[in-house]
């Protein structure tokens, strides 16, 4: 699990975001959770990446949580057991990158 927390001024631009994952070879999908929404721990068969665009989500990874708020990024390596849960008092938009190990 690494995180990069947002260097950039102003908010991010989801279509340069969607660019960048693109260009690093992730298949990328745009989600919104609801305020309140929670996923129980569980894995993923691909390497994903998450790309927070607005709102915030916070992510369990063993005992270390990790909010990430507009602009930060995550990178969650296959098979690695996490928890999510919106944070905050307004939905949250991200964009989900997704690839599979060779």
């Amino acid at each position: 699990m690494k995180v990069q927390r947002w260097q950039g001024t102003g908010a991010p631009d989801l279509a340069a975001l969607r660019m960048t994952l693109e260009g690093e070879g992730y298949s990328v999908y745009s989600w919104t959770d609801d305020r309140g929404a929670a996923y129980p721990p569980h894995t993923h068969d691909d390497d994903q990446s998450h790309w927070v665009v607005r709102g915030a989500i916070a992510l369990t990874v063993g005992d270390a949580e990790y909010v990430l708020r507009a602009g930060d990024r995550d990178w969650l390596p296959a098979e690695t057991l996490h928890s999510a849960r919106v944070v905050g008092d307004e939905a949250v938009t991200y964009l989900v990158g997704s690839k599979r190990r060779d």
